[in-house]
């Protein structure tokens, strides 16, 4: 897969320990509008997806994180790569240690209605919800957000570059 850019704080020594937690995440493109999970509490947009197990495939990861987060049933034949992003920063929760993330994009398809979700307790407590939106909408809300949280941060201005991404393929 084609890496689309890569963010790298340097917060952290060379010597610390690497965690990796590489995660698939949806575009899907609804009656003209993206399919976003927003934040209710911090007011952001994400793409659906998350990490992927030890046990599974990216894509297998994919649809599994787009029904947990959203609802949607990913149609897995639809599937087709847009690219990935490396994101590099020192750890917000292990002392040493820097969090490596490689964030798989995929463009998807969804079969149409939605299922309910399956919330983790730290997404519940954000107030994931769907959202269709405009991308100059999602694009807006990201380029606002500010947070005392600089792990979210970084996360909000990933998306939002890609969603930039996205909207430049598109025109």
């Amino acid at each position: 897969m084609e890496r689309l850019f890569e963010i790298d704080i340097k917060n952290y020594l060379d010597t610390d320990a690497v965690y990796k937690r590489p995660s698939a995440r949806g575009i899907i493109f609804i009656d003209g509008k993206i399919a976003l999970v927003y934040s209710k509490k911090e007011k952001y947009f994400k793409f659906p997806g998350g990490g992927i197990h030890p046990d599974e495939d990216k894509l297998t990861a994919l649809c599994r994180e787009v029904r947990e987060e959203v609802g949607l049933v990913v149609i897995p034949s639809t599937i087709r790569e847009f690219g990935s992003v490396l994101r590099r920063q020192r750890s917000d929760r292990t002392a040493a240690t820097i969090y490596e993330q490689e964030n798989y994009y995929y463009f998807c398809e969804v079969e149409a209605g939605h299922t309910e979700q399956d919330l983790d307790a730290y997404e519940a407590d954000a107030g994931f919800e769907l959202r269709l939106v405009s991308l100059d909408e999602a694009i807006k809300v990201n380029s606002e957000y500010k947070s005392d949280d600089f792990f979210n941060e970084v996360m909000i201005s990933r998306e939002k570059k890609v969603l930039e991404l996205i909207k430049a393929s598109l025109e």
